[in-house]
């Protein structure tokens, strides 16, 4: 046990390079499309709420889906299920190339959705199976993953959005046939858990205050996430590749912040303490951008800004649920990330529609907002993690 403590980080099995690559690309998905957002509301003949949906119909496929993933995964086992994930993004994010309206876009987006929750969960929970040197270390590559595919997406998407909106699209899904083939080849049989997780044990899990707490403070974090990632295109008057390298620079910090930095704050203030000052300091980074909208300089600083707080924010929630709850890992993780996606899902039509009647600063309030009331909810509920130890 000493032995897999003390290995390396970066020395893992190539089943989990495997799988980690494959995470990059899914998460790519999410920051792919910010880019090309204008040139598709243009396009399309689209209304920025309209566009918004790419990310709505995404994240709240993804939502409810994820409920469903635990209970397929103890039923045809880790590795099919990836397999079955990553074929239904390869489809649909084809077929969203091919689009020819708003309304099929977003139909296929939300297909990508369903792909997504079946890769996304059970990625976590075969990372921290295969992977070495304990489940922090494991959740912190695969956060990690996470953060470098959402800082690669947008570069992404802004280089080959300067050919054509479409051409994004099929981008990732030639780059998600190249992680399959990678899956297929590198990660071992994995086997079937000997008891089958039921469909309802993600909400049964909810009983657990804990779990609870982080789930209802991560909804609302999330919220002000995607209010940041999803509106904030139409602020900037930029084109594809200006928007695509804004959105590196913010993912790219992300990722750095998620490996680098969260676990030191985590070990100096204590889970609880740092969540709820880095809420804090997001909920600020909103409300400057509330304030300044209209100067684009300070927006994009507070962007990037804001993209080194969320990546501290990812690594601590996540690694702070595999501990909420005396239940499997991945029916804690299916449970978290229904909810934290749901709350996803509801901002980007939101922020469209506050736009639409109100200004271009309400999204920003509300999404600051959210972010109060989710620190909110880690201090009324803070007695329930108090068990959660830092880097456990």
């Amino acid at each position: 046990m000493e032995k897999q403590q003390n290995s390396g980080f970066f020395k893992q099995p190539k089943a989990v390079w495997a799988v980690a690559f494959a995470c990059v690309i899914s998460f790519m998905g999410i920051g792919l499309v910010d880019p090309i957002l204008p040139a598709i509301a243009a396009q399309l003949h689209a209304s920025p709420s309209q566009v918004s949906l790419l990310f709505t119909s995404y994240l709240l496929v993804t939502g409810f889906a994820m409920i469903l993933s635990g209970a397929i995964s103890s039923r045809i086992g880790a590795k099919q299920t990836l397999i079955s994930g990553l074929i239904l993004i390869i489809i649909f994010a084809a077929l969203g190339g091919f689009s020819h309206s708003i309304a099929q876009l977003v139909g296929f987006r939300g297909g990508w959705g369903l792909g997504n929750a079946l890769f996304i969960s059970t990625a976590l929970a075969v990372i921290v199976s295969v992977a070495t040197g304990g489940s922090a270390k494991a959740i912190i590559l695969y956060e990690a993953a996470l953060g470098l595919g959402i800082s690669v997406g947008p570069l992404a998407g802004g280089e080959l959005g300067t050919i054509s909106w479409r051409a994004p699209f099929f981008g990732v899904s030639i780059l998600m046939a190249v992680a399959l083939l990678a899956i297929l080849i590198l990660l071992p049989a994995i086997p079937k858990p000997q008891k089958k997780v039921s469909i309802g044990a993600p909400i049964r899990a909810l009983r657990y205050r804990g779990l609870l707490t982080l789930s209802l403070a991560a909804f609302l974090y999330n919220f002000g996430f995607f209010t940041l990632l999803a509106y904030s295109p139409f602020v900037l008057d930029l084109n594809e590749r200006g928007l695509g390298y804004v959105f590196f620079g913010w993912g790219l910090l992300l990722a750095i912040t998620s490996v680098f930095t969260a676990p030191a704050v985590e070990r100096a203030l204590g889970t609880v303490r740092s969540l709820i000052l880095l809420f804090v300091l997001f909920a600020a980074d909103l409300l400057a951008l509330a304030i300044w909208t209209d100067y684009m300089a300070l927006v994009i600083s507070f962007i990037v800004i804001g993209g080194g707080i969320l990546g501290m924010v990812n690594t601590i929630l996540t690694t702070a649920v595999m501990g909420a709850a005396p239940v499997e890992r991945s029916v804690a993780s299916s449970a978290y990330s229904s909810i934290r996606f749901i709350g996803g899902a509801i901002a980007p039509w939101l922020a469209g529609v506050l736009a639409d009647h109100y200004n271009a600063h309400a999204p920003y309030v509300a999404g600051c907002i959210a972010v109060l009331i989710g620190m909110a909810v880690l201090i009324g509920g803070r007695r329930h993690l108090a068990n959660i130890k830092a880097g456990h």
